[in-house]
């Protein structure tokens, strides 16, 4: 039982991590090639800031929610903008949906968006004045970097993320990855993730782009924005959380009647999930994302968790005003609660 446990949880996080990981890589791509122009396109209406910052903060990763929070400490964005992008951003955990329920994802970013606009826009009426207490020359989180290094040397590096996402796209697609036809193994209960085949050649397609982006790539970004920033700081954060909850359910469900249990103490689970939105970074909000997607928790539980966290993008928000962070987490922890509890009434 154990080992069965502990095989499906492996194939489960090396496939997660790995389609999280392309993910990442293709953005980072995206985002470095347009020299920062991503983010550009600021209105000077307070609504304009709210809708831009709100759509920074939907995209997938940090990028997005580090670049709206420079520009708030350069006083460019309103307060209920910085809020409407920490309402929206569900950082790393945003890959995550994307990986496991993508027809689900979308439908999430969606309320996510309209619901960080709306909130956003008020909280812009009720302080109208509340603008950034501090100033400072944050980056963006090198978005605008130019490299200044363009040759291209076959490093280690770049050679061992090449053999690894090679290795994926041949795992990916000869099946290796994948679970049996059935939704749960009965002995381990866990869950399988990723059923629709479809997705397995996307991601494989997708992948071929980020070999394509290693092989053209210049020094620079490859070992500093996909290895140091992706390989080396998300990937094992992803992979052992991912690991160890479908580790700890898989035992769990062993034992406990999960689903039971929390099905009748959804509003608790509201509650613990908004709670822990608070934290400033990734990871411990992949429990919900994960619980989600194995159909253990309901949808009021996962928006409660997303809305209240944003990921580390609120990070370099708490370094430069602790005011200004513990003010819209407030705001974020509030709205988290009211929506979990009106959703779980809906639902």
């Amino acid at each position: 039982m154990i080992q069965e446990i502990l095989t499906d949880a492996i194939r489960s996080s090396v496939l997660i991590s790995g389609l999280v990981v392309v993910m990442m890589m293709l953005i980072e791509s995206l985002n470095i090639d347009s020299r920062g122009d991503f983010f550009s396109g600021l209105r000077r209406s307070r609504l304009g800031q709210v809708v831009i910052s709100a759509f920074l903060g939907i995209i997938p990763g940090c990028m997005g929610g580090f670049a709206s929070v420079s520009l708030y400490t350069h006083g460019i964005l309103s307060f209920g903008a910085l809020v409407a992008m920490m309402i929206a951003s569900s950082g790393d955990e945003a890959f995550v949906l994307l990986a496991t329920v993508p027809d689900k994802a979308f439908m999430i970013f969606l309320i996510l968006f309209v619901l960080a606009v709306a909130v956003g826009f008020a909280v812009d009426l009720i302080f109208p004045r509340k603008r950034s207490s501090v100033s400072c020359t944050m980056d963006l989180h090198d978005s605008t970097e130019v490299a200044e290094n363009h040759g291209r040397h076959l490093t280690w590096h770049r050679a061992l993320m090449f053999v690894g996402v090679a290795a994926f796209i041949a795992a990916l697609l000869a099946g290796f990855l994948e679970h049996e036809e059935h939704v749960e193994h009965p002995e381990t209960g866990i869950v399988n993730l990723l059923s629709e085949d479809w997705m397995y050649w996307l991601f494989g397609a997708l992948s071929l782009l980020v070999l394509a982006v290693l092989i053209f790539g210049n020094d620079h970004f490859v070992e500093e924005h996909l290895w140091h920033h992706i390989v080396v700081k998300h990937l094992p954060s992803v992979f052992c959380w991912t690991f160890g909850v479908l580790v700890a359910l898989g035992v769990l469900m062993q034992v406990v009647d999960i689903s039971s249990w929390i099905s009748s103490n959804t509003a608790l689970m509201i509650l613990l999930a908004a709670l822990v939105g608070i934290i400033p970074e990734s990871g411990p909000h992949l429990v919900f994302v994960t619980l989600y997607a194995s159909g253990i928790v309901p949808l009021p539980v996962l928006l409660a968790s997303c809305i209240s966290q944003d990921g580390h993008a609120s990070l370099p928000l708490l370094a430069e005003s602790k005011k200004d962070f513990l003010l819209a987490k407030s705001v974020n922890l509030i709205v988290a609660i009211a929506v979990g509890f009106a959703a779980m009434l809906v639902c």
